[in-house]
């Protein structure tokens, strides 16, 4: 499947389509293409130019509304989520400018977690910005894992799934789950479903969030499942159940609890029901059938809390 994004064919018009495009934006290119991100599912080209580095992204029809929901989700993100520069309706492929350094090195440098404070509440900032364009995001594509429809979606996933682990409750245990959660009545958003300290770049100095291929609409607080217990709970030593999640839950939390009119004490009772399910929706909008053994590992996650 990767071999696609090298075949000649689509390197020569991913090179012609790049010219032509830096070229409506006043840009040249001033050296070689190259080709350091290489995936079954989408691939991403560094091309520098006269004005600085720029990233090319095309991905696979299961995630060709990236772009497209750039747009929206940039619009509303109060600078955190970077637009594209331009974008192909049709193909989706799009030219990004530089982020500038990872989270992940910044962090490696610092020896500090607390970046994540600021991340993590911009994040939220940006969810509760986007509460109200759920429609126009799922018509663009963007994957429905809401509440209503993960009691389903559970069910087909475990029953395909090979060597499924016999703790699995049935469909009826995770609707129960989806009921509790949608109680606290916290209205469903876009989710980036893979938070993690590679997607997160300072640009200048601005902490943003890129690379939503993975996105879908979903209950908000899913995307505490990925980034604070299969990520930050690992602390800078990457040891399990090494950092605090106290604070960063708090620093996540605390957009909603005034959006919502109510506590971060109380948000925390749905939060730990949503990093549950959270794996559950990671599990089925991630699920590869070549890569199986992801899938087990996310159920696992949504057992045990561990991997």
């Amino acid at each position: 499947m990767q071999d696609r994004w090298t075949e000649p064919d689509f390197v020569e018009r991913s090179h012609a389509w790049i010219d032509d495009r830096l070229a409506g934006l006043g840009r040249t290119r001033t050296g070689e293409v190259e080709q350091p991100h290489v995936t079954d599912w989408s691939t991403v080209m560094r091309v520098p130019t006269d004005a600085g580095t720029v990233w090319f992204k095309a991905n696979d029809d299961t995630m060709v509304h990236e772009a497209a929901v750039l747009d929206l989700v940039a619009a509303r993100s109060a600078g955190r989520v970077p637009a594209p520069l331009v974008r192909d309706p049709a193909t989706g492929w799009m030219l990004l400018a530089d982020g500038g350094r990872r989270l992940r090195e910044v962090v490696e440098e610092e020896l500090s977690l607390e970046r994540w404070h600021d991340v993590l509440g911009a994040y939220a900032r940006v969810q509760i910005a986007c509460e109200d364009i759920v429609d126009e995001l799922l018509a663009l594509g963007l994957p429905d894992c809401r509440l209503a429809t993960l009691p389903g979606a559970y069910a087909d996933l475990v029953a395909a799934l090979p060597d499924a682990d016999r703790r699995l409750p049935p469909a009826s245990d995770i609707e129960e789950l989806c009921a509790r959660l949608a109680s606290y009545g916290i209205r469903e958003t876009v989710q980036h479903d893979d938070l993690h300290d590679g997607q997160v770049f300072l640009g200048d100095g601005v902490h943003q969030v890129l690379d939503w291929g993975d996105a879908c609409v979903s209950h908000p607080f899913f995307t505490l499942a990925v980034t604070l217990e299969g990520v930050i709970s690992w602390g800078l030593d990457d040891v399990e159940d090494s950092e605090d999640l106290g604070p960063h839950l708090t620093a996540y939390l605390t957009p909603y609890a005034a959006h919502c009119g109510t506590t971060v004490a109380h948000l925390r009772e749905a939060a730990a029901i949503a990093m549950r399910l959270g794996w559950v929706c990671r599990a089925i909008n991630g699920a590869l059938p070549q890569e199986p053994d992801r899938t087990h590992v996310r159920l696992k996650m949504f057992l045990d809390g561990k991997p």
